[in-house]
């Protein structure tokens, strides 16, 4: 398993990436996210994970609470930055919390495309994914782990081809604020409230392979923060991130 060197923007593994699919679990990353105070910028975060990789498809999993009309700008926004996004309803506990798991439904699309693309990205921390990650390397496909560390399983990590700590590149994926917007006043959520903020940082080499130097990703739209909704569709093969299908992000866990 190797670590990308986000000091140096090297990579410690050889090879091409070639077609890129990324799998994002919503839940996972935006609790990951707001326990380590941090907004993520899901174009930075999906600039840096395609690195020198052509774009398959980039994945977004999520539970939705469909009256949260507040958040459909930032599901225009996703439609048209690459995401295609799975969903699913939340559905209320019998002690009032609100979930969706859609594990199975990420094990699902990273075992059946697996041929159809040559790196699968897989963007949470939960160790139910261990068997998955294993089912998809013996079927001959790269599979890179992304996480925070101390959020993530470390059998996920161990079984990995590669490991990227989003602790270490925080500054890269890290979400730019608009002058006198903060955090508070634009999320939306219906999850426990540990802090998140945060504001901006330069573009990043590819994680997991070999640095290329190519000109730093334009990302200065604004959009609401990480415990939104998402939603996205992105064609095969992209290098740039059009439009599609789309969803938005509640974290419920």
């Amino acid at each position: 398993m190797n670590h990308f060197d986000s000091t140096n923007n090297i990579s410690l593994q050889f090879g091409h990436r070639g077609k890129v699919a990324i799998f994002i679990d919503g839940n996972n990353l935006f609790h990951a996210a707001r326990f380590h105070n941090i907004d993520i910028d899901y174009n930075k975060l999906l600039r840096v994970l395609l690195g020198d990789g052509r774009l398959f498809r980039a994945f977004f999993y999520t539970g939705v609470d469909a009256g949260a009309e507040r958040q459909q700008g930032f599901l225009l926004w996703m439609r048209r930055n690459g995401f295609r996004v799975v969903q699913k309803e939340l559905k209320t506990f019998y002690d009032g919390t609100r979930k969706a798991n859609l594990d199975v439904e990420i094990a699902v699309d990273m075992l059946s495309l697996a041929g159809r693309y040559d790196t699968a990205v897989l963007v949470s921390g939960d160790e139910d994914f261990v068997y998955a990650v294993n089912s998809v390397a013996y079927k001959g496909c790269r599979v890179e782990v992304v996480g925070f560390r101390s959020n993530t399983a470390p059998k996920l990590i161990d079984v990995a081809d590669c490991f990227i700590d989003l602790g270490e590149i925080a500054e890269k994926v890290r979400k730019e604020f608009a002058h006198g917007i903060k955090d508070g006043d634009l999320h939306v959520s219906h999850q426990p409230p540990p802090p998140a903020s945060f504001i901006e940082a330069p573009p990043l080499a590819p994680p997991c392979s070999p640095s290329t130097d190519g000109p730093a990703p334009d990302v200065h739209e604004f959009h609401p923060p990480i415990g939104s909704i998402i939603e996205a569709g992105a064609a095969d093969g992209l290098d740039q991130f059009p439009g599609g299908d789309f969803i938005r992000v509640t974290d419920d866990q």
